[in-house]
């Protein structure tokens, strides 16, 4: 009963039209960690009182900005000083000084690149550097911006419940300048909506901490238990699994309780629609952390507010779970699209693993064939097709570690990818077999149906772990770097890795984005799979739109192969990848697709 009713609501679901902005079915994404892209104004760099209530709880004795080219593992001497053993500590407490000013004098390079829309993780006000206990919503990190002293003096005279005494710090400004500069550029830009928690610096906690059940915020956080002498009870409060630095928004039946809410909706508001200017000068929509964690009756509200905003807005979800555990978040009244996390385990299941725990193609081309075909018409186009993020191994060091573990069995990789949790994960730099591995899975990415998403600095070789390692400072060639010598328990040596930005790579990825951008059929084109070869372990796909057809075939077999397309026309090809001439003859290719590689076949002319 439960599978012929799951084929009905698939089959009702591809029956509908299609919701989501056509815009982000052609988007190729960069993702943007604020803290770790670029410093581009060290004046608004933090001090030591600005980290202050972010983990770990506990003050440093000494503290300066880190230096953004030095061995990632080699601890400074004023971390020497707090003489604390844990490592955790010390990569927590760093902070490199990026700022939005940096994203500006960089958009440029992004340009270059290719990639037409940008995901910036979070961006509002918090002491920690990844921002995800957010201090609130309505306003830009002081230190993000060019005056970090007279921002916070601004942010104190406000009445944080009345959107109408919020002001426009130096922060904010930069923020909406580069909404501004991203779309005059041709580039979309989204935020990261942080809506499950805040921190517990946020001007709502702390004053739930201050004034106990008489706070007007008594209301918005899960509190268990108030201080209450008489009682001799002590203030407690939910936090998200269990994290006390990141208390939870309460929930009723309807979704988030009034008050934060109405606080959300505002400040989504103050983003999209900035002082009333229009959508236009505003962001392009948003990525929603831990969306999972949020009841539907929210999601549905929310998203006929931001659409109200603007209608063509994308609304891309974090959960990372089964695939059918996914589907009633996209249905049209919750999400447009999901961070493809899915996509990524198939990919490198068969593109990647070692023998041990690769699938085939055929299985290879039912579980993709499964995740086109779970979602409304559109969805699967328009989700982030993505080799990494930040809080996942890095692409380059999960194949120098293939075999630690299977990346679908998430709860346990997790952990397994972390040089803090697991000895045996290498945190060396990735060999050149590595990268000719990322490679193979950049075309895949490429010319396969969803929008590609770029994790900063894959594009350039950036190696690590699994946060905080994948949170390394990027790479630029206007900087130097320290080679890495120290291994991961900040004591012990190993021989330098040499840290600099991987140009050979690069190149690839501004040549694949490129064909993906003047391709109509790779950009938005329809999808087919041509074949699905057990025994050649090779995999062929067709994309197609109007009268171009863009044939690609994968080869993950140790030795060139000719792959066999059964089927197909007789028709003469050049690969695009490598300017050789193809040819298919009685349903066959010649010549041989190279080990470990791919064709991308456009009709010869």
């Amino acid at each position: 009963m439960l599978g012929a009713l799951t084929a009905f609501t698939f089959a009702a679901a591809n029956d509908r039209a299609e919701f989501v902005p056509v815009w982000a079915k052609s988007a190729v994404w960069y993702q943007i960690f604020p803290e770790r892209f670029r410093n581009g104004d060290p004046a608004n760099d933090p001090r030591v009182e600005d980290i202050r209530g972010a983990d770990p709880q506990e003050p440093p004795r000494a503290w300066q900005v880190h230096p953004w080219g030095s061995d990632w593992f080699e601890l400074q001497p004023w971390e020497k000083q707090n003489g604390e053993p844990e490592l955790w500590k010390h990569l927590l407490r760093r902070r490199y000084g990026g700022d939005l000013q940096g994203i500006i004098d960089q958009l440029p390079y992004l340009q270059q690149l290719g990639v037409t829309a940008l995901y910036l993780n979070p961006v509002f006000a918090s002491p920690s550097l990844h921002k995800y206990d957010g201090a609130s919503y309505h306003h830009i990190d002081p230190n993000f911006g060019p005056d970090p002293a007279g921002d916070r003096a601004l942010i104190a005279a406000e009445n944080p419940l009345d959107p109408r005494t919020w002001v426009l710090t130096k922060a904010d400004e930069l923020a909406l300048k580069l909404i501004d500069e991203a779309h005059a550029r041709g580039l979309r830009i989204i935020f990261d909506g942080v809506f499950n928690h805040l921190g517990v610096t946020s001007f709502a906690f702390r004053d739930v901490v201050q004034k106990q059940q008489a706070s007007a915020y008594r209301n918005w956080f899960t509190v268990t238990s108030w201080d209450d002498p008489a009682r001799g009870t002590k203030f407690d409060y939910a936090g998200w699994f269990g994290a006390k630095s990141l208390p939870e928004l309460r929930e009723d039946a309807h979704g988030i309780v009034a008050g934060p809410r109405d606080y959300i909706f505002a400040a989504t508001e103050r983003w999209m629609n900035p002082q009333g200017r229009g959508a236009a000068h505003g962001i392009d929509g948003w990525r929603l952390d831990v969306a999972f964690c949020v009841g539907h009756p929210f999601w549905k509200a929310w998203r006929t507010h931001v659409k109200r905003l603007n209608p063509d807005a994308y609304l891309t979800a974090e959960i990372v779970d089964v695939p059918a555990k996914v589907v009633p978040y996209m249905q049209g009244d919750e999400f447009d699209a999901e961070m493809n996390y899915n996509w990524l385990f198939t990919a490198v299941e068969f593109l990647a693993d070692p023998p041990a725990q690769r699938i085939s193609a055929t299985e290879f081309d039912r579980r993709l064939r499964d995740l086109r075909e779970l979602y409304p018409p559109g969805v699967a186009a328009a989700s982030m097709n993505l080799l990494g993020s930040h809080d996942t191994n890095r692409i380059g060091s999960y194949l120098r570690n293939r075999g630690v573990g299977r990346y679908r069995n998430w709860s346990t990789f997790s952990n397994r990818s972390k040089t803090a949790e697991n000895p045996a994960y290498s945190p060396r730099r990735p060999s050149a077999a590595d990268y000719a591995r990322q490679k193979l899975l950049v075309v895949f990415q490429m010319t396969y149906l969803g929008a590609p998403m770029i994790y900063y600095g894959d594009e350039v070789g950036l190696w690590g772990g699994n946060d905080p390692d994948c949170r390394k400072p990027m790479l630029w060639s206007d900087l130097t770097y320290a080679a890495e010598v120290f291994s991961a328990d900040a004591r012990t040596r190993h021989e330098p890795d040499p840290v600099a930005p991987n140009l050979d790579l690069l190149a690839h990825y501004r040549k694949l984005i490129a064909l993906r951008r003047s391709s109509p059929a790779m950009l938005h084109g329809a999808y087919r799979t041509v074949a699905a070869d057990d025994v050649r372990e090779t995999f062929a796909f067709e994309r197609s739109a109007d009268s171009e057809r863009v044939l690609v075939v994968l080869n993950r077999a140790a030795q060139p192969t000719l792959a066999l397309l059964p089927g197909e026309a007789d028709g003469d090809y050049l690969d695009a990848l490598s300017g050789q001439r193809y040819a298919v003859r009685a349903g066959a290719l010649s010549p041989a697709v190279p080990a470990q590689w791919a064709v991308v076949l456009q009709a010869a002319r």
